[in-house]
This record gives C-alpha cells, sequence and structure tokens, in this order.
C-alpha cells in the first residue's frame, strides 16, 4: 500500500481492535520462564520494564499449546491448562498499567523439538513422540542415522491436524480470559506450522498438502473463541543451503502474507530463514564466550549428549556464523514487497539497531518495528530509542545470550562492553521516562 503516509515512531496504530500507542514492539524472544507458580513472576519481571520504558507492545515469547512434547528449548511456558494460564493475569494487568500491550506467542516445535534433539530431555521421555507434518526430510533422516537427532516422527492424521489447530484456539481462549490483549502465531523459525506451509517438510496428500489450510484453520479456531487481533509470522526460507531445493521463496512469502490478510490476521511478519534451527534465525557473531564458559559445560554434555558432541555442535555453530552474518534490518527488502500487497500493517524485526534506521523504515518497508536480542541487553530499551533521534542499541549481536538458552539458562547480556555501556547510561538516567 506505497499510498498510505509515511508515520513515525511516536504515531498510535491499529492492529486488530487493538491502539498501540506507537509502533515501536518487543519481539518475541525466549523468556524460559517455566510452567510453575513462579512463571507470572518471572514474566512480569522480563516483560514490564519494556512497557514501562514505553514499548507500544510487547509480544511474550513462544508458549506451548499442548502439555507434552513441542517445546523447542528448556523451561519453555505451556499454556494448555486453565487454571495455570489464569495465574498469568498479572502480567497482561502489568503491562496496561504502563500504558502497554502484550500479545502471546502460540507454538508447537514439531520435528523441532526438544525430543529430537535434547538428549538429557529424550532419555526421560524416551516414548515422547514428535509429531510431524509428513515423514521428515532425508537430511533429517540421515542426521538420525548417524545419531545427530534422535527422530520418532508421529505423523500427523487429518483427523490429528484438527485436533492440533483446535489446542491453538483453546489456548488462546485460555489466554484471553487471562487478560491478553493479542495471539501472535509463530509461523517461522522451524515450529509446526513453518512445517506445514513449506515444500521442504510438507508432502500430505490431504487438504493439508496445501500448507496455509493449516494456518487458516488456527485462525479459524482462534476466531471461534475470542475476537482478540490475531498475529503471525510468515517465512521465506531463502536462507536454506543451496541443496534444498523445495522451499518458500520470497514470492511465496508474499502470496502466504496475502492469503493470510483476507484470511483475516491483523497484521503480519515476513522473515527471511532456513529450513533448519540455525544462526538465519538470528545472525551476528559466532559466540565464542558463551561455548566456553565453564559455568555451562555440564549444561551442553547433557543436551548434547557428551563433551565431544557438544563441541561438535559448536564447531556447527562456528561455521553457520560466517553464513549468517549480520545485516541491518535484513528483512526489510521482503517486508517492504509485502506492504505493497497487502491492507494490514506489515511488522518488521530482525537487525534492527539504530533510531535513525526506524525512521527510514516506518512507511516504507513497514508500519511497526521491532527488536529482540537488543532488549537482553537493555531492558528498558525503549526510553532511549523513542527519546533519543540518534539513539543506537547496545547489543553487539555476539549471540552469547543465545546459547546458554539450550541449558535452560535464561537469556541475559553476558558481555561486558555491552553491560559496561547499558551501565553508562543507567547513571545517565536515559532510561527513565516520565
Amino acid at each position: 500500500m506505497s499510498d498510505r503516509a509515511a508515520p513515525t515512531l511516536d504515531d498510535p496504530v491499529d492492529v486488530g481492535s487493538v491502539t498501540l500507542r506507537n509502533r515501536l514492539y518487543r519481539s518475541p524472544v525466549l523468556e524460559c520462564a517455566g510452567t510453575d507458580e513462579d512463571t507470572a513472576g518471572v514474566l512480569r519481571s522480563e516483560l514490564e520494564p519494556a512497557a514501562a520504558s514505553g514499548a507500544g507492545l510487547i509480544c511474550q515469547g513462544a508458549t506451548i499449546v499442548r502439555s507434552d512434547g513441542g517445546c523447542a528449548a528448556p523451561n519453555m511456558t505451556r499454556v494448555h491448562d486453565d487454571t495455570f494460564v489464569a495465574s498469568l493475569a498479572p502480567v497482561p494487568e502489568a503491562i496496561e498499567n504502563h500504558g502497554g500491550t502484550v500479545f502471546a506467542q502460540l507454538e508447537h516445535g514439531g520435528l523441532r523439538s526438544m525430543e529430537t534433539w535434547h538428549e538429557e530431555f529424550r532419555n526421560a521421555h524416551p516414548n515422547l513422540d514428535q509429531l510431524a507434518v509428513s515423514r521428515p526430510p532425508l537430511p533429517m533422516r540421515l542426521a538420525d542415522r548417524v545419531g545427530l537427532l534422535d527422530l520418532s516422527p508421529d505423523v500427523l492424521t487429518t483427523d490429528e491436524v484438527y485436533d492440533l489447530a483446535a489446542d491453538f484456539g483453546r489456548a488462546a481462549e485460555r489466554l484471553a480470559d487471562a487478560g491478553y490483549h493479542g495471539i501472535h502465531v509463530a509461523g517461522a523459525n522451524m515450529g509446526i506450522v513453518q512445517q506445514f506451509l513449506s515444500p521442504f517438510y510438507n508432502r500430505r496428500e490431504d487438504e493439508f498438502g496445501d500448507g496455509f489450510r493449516f494456518l487458516e484453520l488456527v485462525h479459524d479456531e482462534v476466531r471461534a473463541r475470542t475476537d482478540l487481533p490475531l498475529i503471525t509470522k510468515v517465512p521465506a526460507e531463502t536462507r536454506s543451503p543451496p541443496g534444498v531445493r523445495s522451499h518458500l521463496s520470497d514470492d511465496d512469502c508474499v502470496r502466504l502474507c496475502e492469503r493470510a490478510a483476507d484470511t483475516g490476521f491483523d497484521a503480519v511478519t515476513p522473515v527471511a530463514v532456513n529450513v533448519f534451527w540455525d544462526m538465519h534465525i538470528i545472525r551476528g557473531e559466532y559466540p565464542e564466550r558463551a561455548w566456553q564458559a565453564d559455568e555451562f559445560q555440564a549444561g551442553y554434555e547433557a543436551a548434547f549428549g557428551s563433551g565431544w558432541r557438544a563441541r561438535l555442535v559448536s564447531l556447527a555453530n562456528q561455521f553457520q556464523a560466517r553464513a549468517a552474518t549480520f545485516e541491518p534490518a535484513w528483512n526489510a527488502d521482503l517486508c517492504r514487497r509485502v506492504r505493497e500487497r497487502v491492507d494490514v500493517p506489515v511488522m518488521l524485526e530482525g537487525g534492527v539497531r539504530e533510531r535513525e534506521r526506524i525512521d527510514r523504515l516506518l512507511g516504507d518497508a513497514c508500519d511497526l518495528v521491532g527488536m529482540g536480542r537488543p532488549f537482553y541487553a537493555e531492558p528498558r530499551l525503549p526510553a532511549r530509542i523513542l527519546d533519543d533521534p540518534d539513539a543506537d542499541v547496545a547489543c553487539e549481536n555476539c549471540n552469547n545470550c543465545t546459547v546458554p538458552q539450550v541449558t535452560g539458562a535464561p537469556g541475559v547480556c553476558r558481555t561486558p562492553s555491552v553491560l559496561a555501556e547499558r551501565g553508562r547510561h543507567e547513571q545517565e538516567d536515559a532510561y527513565e521516562r516520565d
């Protein structure tokens, strides 16, 4: 929609029935808040600073819609239980008290679930299979054969696909009853929705052979239970290895975004990803400090099965980093193409680090701009971004915040130079707002 008036970062924006106070949002990242009596407190401590410092929207990271399986990392929150989800009500209440808005992201890992790759979890749950859209692709079967993965796929029947979509709807209803302001469907990062959308994973012969049909069904199941705003990520698998022929192109992503808007999704987030879980999701430097930290070695060995296997994963991570170098606003061109074709807000995230770039992107490539890892470094980052037209983030894209999460560690910045910069901003009261 190229004829839209160019907005500013401070301008409000409507997403479905909700008006956000500005166009800066915290994109969904792992909070590792678990599922117990402390979860609401952990989520408040993670999310409330962003609202208190001015973010228009806070996206709570992926929450799993079923009681077992589907977690992509340790300590992810599940939202299958009525009583537990009701206990999360203090989270949206706290966000709302600061004038902010919080959407919860719904997810299921499918073949990316912990029972595929996490040795300790697999040993504790030997009979837990992974939900699969189709028979796993050949590269994953080969990885299973040599012992790098542990596949026991449970290919969903047509009826089971309907049941899974209904679980997304039921989870959305619980979150609506708890006071959340919107629902975000995790449509990328190799979760189950991407696996349905992707020709690399989806070779079904029923109605769900058209992968968008599952996303459409999730929409319908959510809409049958709540009228909260509903948004989704949509993948372009253009970061896949050259040998992967069947994947979602940029053109496919644009068409999927059009279908999502026509179906009734209230906003879309186009993202360029791989067909595999790798550093193209986050991009940046090889996290050497995190891999070498003594405090995480036992956790790495438990996750990957042994010290040598952990070192092998570390080497693979180092190799990936060479291909997944940091690019400022790496989804901008894709978002721009989508924005020209849809009538709903386009949300851009991935590599946005400076206020000056945000001002150029708004009204051109997108309608909202989000950041993820920078919030690990600066929980009250919005105060600086909103108040200073020359602001840029402290985050150095070193990724030392992300790798320890495979051990269940929280996503926090551990880089001394970044923490020192945050300290200087704190001394200058740069994170305070009226």
